[in-house]
């Protein structure tokens, strides 16, 4: 699916310089900006700006003195005939998803797939409910596949209040495409128990409580998979911000297992080198859903992994309130803008919609205190194809 040039280029020690206009966000777009990246960064550097509407105007290799040679930029005349097309495109150039799966299986002929583990994700004294839920997915024509980033559907047994079939779904894929057993016949599942309240009854949400109460060994309808908004970027030396609340961690876990995760990295061919921030919202310590794995991740890998809570019924904000997620993201805004300056960084947020009013004004008033406007750099972001958001 992603295949990395590192090992090939591996030995190539050279450095190169590239020379930038119209790049950046905000007040950098106005200036000329210089990247300094060895030879293996170089063409993700460029697709980079390409992506983000930036003109190249030289690239600078050094030479044997040491001095910068021109190795190649663009001409600043008329766009040259279509035989000799090398320059760097000016506008964001659009992202080939050819090989990611989509709706292999649809609502009328959905895969027959079977529960193979279901389990608590949470603690001692947790608030609610949430289970780890895997299918089996061997046995389908086509094999159903996923890459991480993605959702399925599942369609509950049973019939609606009009005598109707229930309809699906649709749930955040929590395993790596290999699976929690690193065969690639499994897809796993992050799914709370929705309850709320009506004229003073307690309703239960009607899939999410199938799926909690369902039984190793049970038949389930999936379909899908569909999404390609929350897809990991294939650069290996790219930077990823992940900000999530609640069951919003799956895809989240899917990235982290396949970054940092020994077995995953020993099989998937794609070596992270990046940095890696995770912001992860939860009412109590008891309800933070994989905490152990993802210490462990920030122990093995301190250069490359952080990971900030936020608990909002155990800590307190610098104002005294409850400490929520848009409450860290204010705290570290001077560093999180410093990665997203750098045109490697993506930033994930995925959850309940309503941490988005929440993040989108702390993003805002950092954004306000480096002197840039933050509802004409999140659409920038997004058209580059950096800014994801999957929330319900």
């Amino acid at each position: 699916m992603r295949v990395s040039t590192g090992r090939a280029i591996q030995s190539d020690s050279r450095m190169f310089t590239v020379v930038v206009e119209g790049f950046g966000i905000g007040r950098q777009r106005q200036a000329e900006r210089r990247f300094t990246v060895p030879y293996n960064q170089l063409q993700g550097l460029m697709q980079s700006i390409a992506q983000q509407g930036g003109r190249i105007r030289a690239v600078l290799g050094a030479d044997g003195a040491g001095g910068d040679t021109p190795a190649a930029a663009p001409a600043p005349a008329a766009p040259a005939p279509k035989a000799k097309a090398k320059a760097a495109p000016t506008k964001p150039a659009a992202v080939s998803h050819a090989d990611v799966p989509v709706n292999l299986y649809k609502p009328k002929d959905p895969f027959i797939g079977t529960v193979t583990e279901n389990y608590s994700l949470l603690a001692d004294g947790a608030i609610g409910r949430v289970n780890h839920i895997t299918f089996d997915l061997k046995g389908g024509d086509p094999q159903l596949h996923y890459v991480e980033g993605q959702s399925i559907g599942i369609i509950p047994d049973g019939t609606d209040a009009n005598g109707k079939p229930n309809k699906l779904r649709l749930y955040s894929i929590a395993s790596t495409r290999h699976g929690d057993n690193l065969a690639g016949d499994t897809v796993s599942l992050c799914v709370r128990q929705l309850q709320y309240e009506k004229d003073g009854e307690t309703i239960n949400g009607v899939c999410s409580t199938f799926l909690c109460d369902i039984e190793p060994g049970a038949k389930v309808k999936i379909t899908g998979p569909v999404g390609k908004e929350m897809l990991l970027p294939a650069d290996e030396d790219a930077n990823v911000i992940m900000l999530a609340t609640g069951t919003g961690i799956a895809p989240m876990r899917t990235y982290l297992r396949r970054m940092f995760e020994p077995s995953e990295r020993e099989k998937n061919g794609w070596t992270f080198k990046g940095k890696a921030w995770l912001f992860m919202g939860s009412p109590t310590t008891a309800n933070l859903l994989y905490d152990d794995d993802f210490n462990r991740y920030q122990a093995e890998f301190p250069d490359n992994f952080r990971y900030t809570k936020a608990i909002s019924r155990e800590q307190q904000n610098a104002s005294g309130g409850r400490m929520y997620i848009q409450d860290r993201v204010s705290e570290n805004a001077e560093e999180i803008f410093s990665w997203i300056e750098n045109p490697k960084t993506h930033v994930y947020m995925c959850g309940l919609r309503g941490m988005e009013p929440g993040i989108d004004e702390a993003m805002a008033t950092a954004a306000a205190a480096k002197g840039l406007n933050w509802a004409e750099l999140r659409p920038q972001l997004k058209k580059a194809e950096r800014w994801h958001v999957e929330t319900y």
